[in-house]
Parts: structure tokens; sequence; C-alpha cells
């Protein structure tokens, strides 16, 4: 999942606008032992009677369920062998999507209240916006739908982990201020607000500033370099950048459209790291200087593959090949029903207005700001996937 920002992706302008000057209150939700707890027969249900599966589809999946057996291994002795009555696998390309349809009901639950919901398989995000002084509202809001949540998941045979669910206020350190609720119930118990929390391998701060998710690549990062030097002094050069790109660029990458608009500072910190790696694979000093050895490796700098990452997304949803809730935010500015505009014929993307800093780091902001910075050539549709990214680098290069 990428979002740039703090909402909604499918959201107008104007809601934009609105939640420029609001704070978000988020739930990250903890499903104890998800896959392992769903019941066969409710599943088959559910998808006989919710999704419509029939007939050969219908036996197909419970074949791929049923007759499945279990044993364990302890002390050099096994156990009798069990059927497997219960989950999903979730080493499976279909175990997450079957669990994604056994909890579709959880996604009505939370609109019921007036929420809204992300779901990546087991891992859920509950949130809601809201002025300052209607926040404890917002909380109560949240509990109630949480303990209906509660009592569907246990007609369901699961249960959510209080323990480990976690709750966020999103907002500026001057919204953050004002607020002076502390704790929040979930269920049976109570936990404190949280100032920072890993969601999806990206670790969120309330501030939405990015500063830990960054401190925590570059530790990382520089850990693996140390570990890495002394291997590499035996290994050629195109190894040596195997490995390098295999456990450093990879981490500067992960979810790296997230580091649009954040602060200078931060984005050397990621600069660093990846000058530290350019410096081992090549053997330069320290006191060189570093634009010359990208250029050797072919490496765009890491606010130039932040660009790269998200241009390369508007191609991809122009192309209608990326889910609607993004593409829904890179709409070209075409006017059918009256003259045609000359900025259709250069395929210019409309840009969606802002009122923040928040605002402007929105995929609906910040994409189409993006391509619509590109030259003309680099935004006919004649491109294909693989001539457009070459071409897009070598623009960026030249940058």
């Amino acid at each position: 999942m990428i979002v740039v920002g703090t909402f909604s992706r499918n959201a107008s302008s104007d809601d934009t606008m609105r939640c420029s000057f609001r704070l978000q209150v988020l739930r990250l939700l903890d499903m104890s032992a998800a896959f392992d707890c769903i019941d066969h027969a409710i599943l088959l249900r559910r998808l006989r009677f919710a999704a419509g599966l029939l007939d050969v589809v219908l036996d197909w999946t419970e074949s791929f369920l049923s007759g499945r057996m279990q044993q364990i291994a302890y002390g050099g002795q096994l156990s009798a062998t069990q059927h497997v009555l219960f989950g999903v696998p979730q080493g499976s390309v279909l175990g997450p999507l079957l669990y994604i349809l056994y909890t579709a009901e959880l996604a009505h639950i939370v609109a019921r209240h007036g929420l809204s919901l992300h779901q990546y398989a087991d891992d859920l995000q509950v949130y809601i916006s809201t002025t300052v002084d209607d926040a404890a509202l917002a909380a109560d809001r949240l509990a109630v739908c949480l303990a209906d949540m509660g009592t569907w998941l246990k007609a369901s045979r699961l249960r959510l982990n209080p323990t480990k669910t976690q709750v966020m206020w999103l907002g500026s350190q001057q919204m953050l201020a004002r607020l002076d609720i502390d704790e929040v119930p979930v269920l049976s118990s109570t936990i404190p607000v949280q100032q920072s929390a890993r969601d999806l391998g990206v670790v969120i701060d309330s501030r939405l500033s990015l500063s830990e998710q960054v401190a925590s690549v570059c530790r990382s990062g520089y850990y693996q370099l140390r570990q890495l030097r002394q291997a590499v002094r035996c290994s050629s050069m195109d190894a040596t950048k195997t490995i390098v790109q295999a456990f450093i660029t990879s981490r500067l990458d992960s979810c790296n459209a997230l580091y649009y608009g954040i602060s200078d500072e931060l984005m050397r910190r990621l600069q660093s790291v990846q000058n530290a790696a350019a410096r081992l694979i090549t053997g330069t000093r320290r006191g060189d200087h570093i634009t010359p050895v990208l250029l050797q490796l072919h490496w765009l700098p890491v606010r130039q593959r932040v660009d790269f990452k998200i241009v390369t997304l508007v191609h991809r949803s122009l192309s209608g090949h990326i889910p609607s809730y993004l593409a829904d935010d890179c709409r070209l500015v075409t006017d059918a029903r009256a003259r045609r505009l000359r900025s259709a014929d250069t395929r210019t993307l409309a840009v969606g207005r802002t009122q923040s800093t928040f605002g402007d780091r929105t995929f609906a902001a910040a994409a189409p700001w993006l391509w619509n910075s590109l030259p003309p050539d680099l935004r006919q549709p004649g491109l294909s996937y693989g001539q457009f990214r070459r071409s897009l680098k070598t623009f960026l290069f030249g940058q």
C-alpha cells in the first residue's frame, strides 16, 4: 500500500482541503492467529452467499481447504496425524484472498459507524478524521465500532488482540499539543496512545514527518554496511554491487514514495546511506565528490528515486494497470463536452488543490505535479512501460 500523506486516497480535492485542517485518530488492529482460526464451514458458506461462488469454483475451493493433515515432531517422535479443520495456508496465493473474503463484512460494520477501513490481509487500520474539539467523541465512536467488530469476530471464531492493538493521533504539532487524551478504550482494556507505530513495514509518527522511519532505515542500512565491509574485500565489483543492492538499495526503495515532501535534513540522511554504499562498492574515499560515483554506478540519488517511483505509478495508472483508488487521482485535463484543450494533446493531469504541506504530499497532488513537470515527449501514450522507465531515468539523470 502506497499512500503519500495522511488523507484518503479516493478523496476529492475539496475533501483534501477540509482534511488538511483536521487530525485523524488511527487504530492499528492485531488479530490473534488470524489465518489459523478460519472456520472452513463458515468460509464456504460466505463464499456461496456473500461472494456468489457456485458450482465448480466452490468445489475447487472446498477441495483446496479439505483433506489437509497435520503432524507434530518433538523429541525425535511424531504425533498421530490429524485432519486440519480450521485455517488457510498462509504461504499460498489463495490464503490471504480467502481471509479477506472471510472478513469482508468488517468493512460494512466500520462504514455503519461512519469510519474508514484499510485492510491488507490480516492487517487492519480503522481511522476517522475529526477536529480537536471533537476528539473525545471520535475516540468514543471508535470504541463502539471496535466493540461491534469484536462481537462479529467472536461469532466468526476470530479474536482481536487488544494488547497488540495500537492507537495514534495524526496531525500537526499545534493540533497534537491541544489534545489531552492519553488512553483509549479497546474492548475490555485501555491502551495508551502511541507516538509512533509500525504499519506494513513503515514506522509512522504522529506528525507524519517520517523521522522515525528514516532513522530506522539509516540504522539498518549502516548496520548492513558494517557487516558487508569485510565480505566485499574479496569480491568483484559486480558481485559487491549486487550484494549492496540487495541489502541497502532495497531498504531505501521500500515504500519510498512516502518520502515525497519530507524535510531536506531527513532526505540528506537517506542520501548519506546511499553515498556510503556507493563508496563501499567503488572504494572511493570519503572526501571525494559523490556525484561521479553515482553516475558510474548508474544510480539515481534518493530524491530522484522517489520522483521516479511516483511518476512510474502515474504511467501505469494511465495505462490502466493499477487499482482505481490510485488511478482516480490521475485524471487527464480534458473537456469533451466543450472545446478540446491544448493540454489534452500533452496528456496534462489535473492537479488537486491543497492548503497545507500535508496536502501537497498526498498522491492526488504530488503525482500530477511531477507528471506535468516532465517534457511532453515523455508523456506520449505510445511509450511502453519499459521505454518510459529508461527515458525517465535518462531525464532524471540530466537534472
